[in-house]
């Protein structure tokens, strides 16, 4: 299973307003130039994400949008999982396949899917976005050090 760039883009969407959390609402504008995400898939993905209830948004002159929770409230597992569906690590997997498998009820690998599958929920439900701004802030450290 590889993350759709829509995902990317609304992981990385969240990721820059848990950066700019103390900062009140943060124009869309500001949150493409800084992840260099297109304008317009933006809008669309925030407005997602509002839906979500991930975050909160006001139109106008001084609008923008900022997080309904926490950083460390929000787990990667739950954007992956909200803009992209259940994960799996093949496409023939799970309870509603994206394709159809002849060898369905039969296959060799399905239990070895089962546990990359788990593997990886484990991954995203374990890491928040906290997590993500605490790795940064470390990164910035090491390297003006």
């Amino acid at each position: 299973m590889s993350i759709s760039v829509k995902c990317q883009y609304g992981l990385r969407a969240l990721f820059e307003l848990a950066k700019r959390k103390d900062q009140g609402l943060v124009r869309l504008q500001d949150v493409a130039e800084a992840q260099e995400i297109p304008q317009r898939f933006l809008e669309n993905i925030l407005n997602q994400l509002r839906q979500g209830g991930f975050v909160e948004s006001r139109r106008g002159k001084d609008g923008g949008f900022v997080l309904l929770r926490t950083p460390s409230q929000i787990t990667i597992g739950d954007i992956v999982k909200f803009i992209d569906g259940p994960i799996y690590p093949v496409e023939c997997a799970g309870k509603t396949p994206v394709r159809k498998c002849s060898f369905q009820g039969r296959c060799v690998f399905s239990s070895l899917w089962d546990e990359a599958r788990h593997a990886l929920e484990r991954v995203y439900e374990k890491r928040t976005l906290q997590d993500l701004l605490d790795e940064a802030h470390d990164q910035i450290c090491d390297y003006v050090i």
